[in-house]
């Protein structure tokens, strides 16, 4: 699941969130490694310029600093950028940064990373926001290496060059699982030939079909065999019959109808899907977690 808190947008947060802090987070993530949900994960935003702040707000935790902060409170559960705009920071800094993270953690990063669209914050940073797209290709490709298992990764491309500078600690992992994040047709043929899995963005469940025999369709024409994990963003959720208004579009019912519903996503060749809770407090998104983790989880 997407964490609560560390990110604000009025798409989806809920009225509480605006009180909420570090504590309401660490108790979140230690609900979901409790109830044995798969990740948690964090957004990336530098800054929100101030005519996206409305739908938007400013309140964007920084990633790295949000997941850190989660692996000491947590044991199992992994940790999940989605996405990290990696675009807008040399490759061998998000590099020592999220190998950092993995390394502190035991092994639980897994990056995700997207183009980024809001303008002003690459220009802000003096990255060339048109070229996004290239840049991020690259910055995968350049990241493969410099999070790989050599001390002294190297990288010989058109935006980014470097060899012969270490880096330790190396992550925990020999190869940090890289999900590519975004619905264009960029994104997708990005995902397809450079990532580990795919982290659509927003597509609903009438669409997804259609962007799956997309993806395995690039993968066999890149003949690309690795694993791949195909992921998806579920409908709002409320386990139970609620007795306030969760919105036309939550699924909501006893655990074997909301397990009906969710098992549609298998069928398509889902492989993991992002789920979120309307709540009104935190107690009641832990309980929700809880009721999840117990009595729907194990019927998927």
């Amino acid at each position: 699941m997407q964490l609560p808190v560390q990110s604000q947008s009025t798409l989806y947060a809920e009225p509480w969130e605006a009180d909420a802090g570090p504590q309401d987070l660490a108790e979140i993530a230690r609900a979901a490694d409790r109830a044995g949900f798969a990740y948690v994960a964090a957004c990336d935003h530098v800054a929100i310029p101030r005519r996206l702040a409305p739908a938007m707000s400013t309140v964007w935790y920084d990633p790295v600093a949000t997941l850190a902060y989660l692996a000491g409170v947590t044991e199992r559960v992994w940790l999940l950028s989605h996405v990290a705009v990696v675009g807008l920071r040399h490759p061998l800094l998000t590099a020592k940064q999220y190998a950092t993270l993995d390394h502190l953690s035991g092994g639980r990063l897994i990056l995700g990373v997207g183009a980024g669209h809001v303008r002003e914050e690459f220009e802000a940073l003096g990255v060339d926001f048109d070229r996004r797209g290239a840049v991020l290709d690259e910055c995968v490709d350049a990241l493969r290496a410099a999070l790989g298992p050599d001390e002294f990764p190297s990288h010989h491309g058109k935006v980014y060059d470097f060899e012969g500078l270490g880096q330790r600690p190396r992550p925990a992992q020999e190869r940090v699982p890289m999900w590519v994040g975004g619905s264009s047709p960029a994104a997708v043929r990005r995902a397809a030939v450079r990532g580990d899995g795919w982290l659509p963005q927003g597509d609903p469940r009438d669409r997804l079909p259609a962007q799956i025999t997309r993806l395995r369709r690039l993968r066999e024409e890149a003949r690309v065999t690795d694993p791949f994990t195909i992921g998806a963003i579920a409908e709002p959720l409320y386990v139970g019959e609620p007795g306030w208004n969760v919105g036309r579009r939550t699924l909501t019912g006893h655990p074997e109808a909301l397990a009906e519903s969710l098992r549609e996503y298998g069928a398509m060749g889902v492989d993991q899907i992002q789920v979120r809770f309307r709540s009104r407090s935190r107690s009641e998104l832990t309980d929700q977690m809880g009721e999840f983790g117990a009595e729907v989880g194990p019927l998927l």
